[in-house]
């Protein structure tokens, strides 16, 4: 793989509770396995790597996506309406875990439903949250994607994203629309850039 030029990059630092109520939400949004047999925040309704295996804690912390400085609000404010839909639906909240924690998942899905649902007060920031969360697996935004490629980020192994060339470059053997739209201009450089 050739070389990749770091880039200085600020990640917050956030609380182990809210580090649990935040993977649970991502796991929501894009289900993985469980990582361990006791894992609480994974719900393990799917096989393989979902959000939270793909990243998404890394790329929510990251201070590129604008959100990283509210994570915690974010994370205490879903609990906050978790203890109420609990309450509404009866629900015994599981004392030991954050209370997004502790709802299994068809629950975590409907609250999450609830609070994404057009006319929600706070809706666009569920949705801002959601978003990311599929960001990290679909993407892998908070990578460079030869190294997520390495490493087996399990959304782009899903997709079907391939490895580089030798020289670090993508190329494709088939051509999208089924056939070559343009022939090379004579003056591009080795690397692709034009002269």
């Amino acid at each position: 793989m050739s070389a990749v030029e770091e880039v200085t990059e600020r990640r917050v630092e956030i609380g182990a509770d809210q580090t649990l109520t935040l993977e649970a939400y991502a796991d929501t949004i894009v289900p993985g396995e469980k990582r361990w047999p006791g894992d609480r925040a994974v719900a393990g309704v799917s096989t393989g790597g979902g959000a939270v295996a793909a990243g998404a804690l890394e790329l929510l912390r990251w201070d590129a996506t604008g959100i990283h400085d509210g994570l915690e609000d974010l994370a205490n404010l879903v609990n906050d309406h978790t203890r109420t839909y609990a309450g509404e639906a009866g629900l015994e909240l599981d004392g030991t875990v954050p209370p997004f924690v502790a709802l299994d998942y068809d629950d975590r899905v409907r609250l999450i439903q609830r609070l994404t649902t057009p006319g929600h007060p706070e809706k666009d920031f569920w949705v801002l949250l959601s978003l990311f969360c599929n960001m990290a697996f679909d993407s892998a935004a908070h990578l460079h994607t030869a190294q997520a490629l390495e490493a087996g980020h399990p959304g782009l192994t899903a997709m079907g994203i391939t490895e580089p060339d030798a020289d670090g470059l993508w190329r494709f053997q088939d051509f999208g629309y089924g056939r070559k739209l343009a022939d090379l201009h004579p003056d591009t450089t080795s690397t692709g850039s034009p002269a």
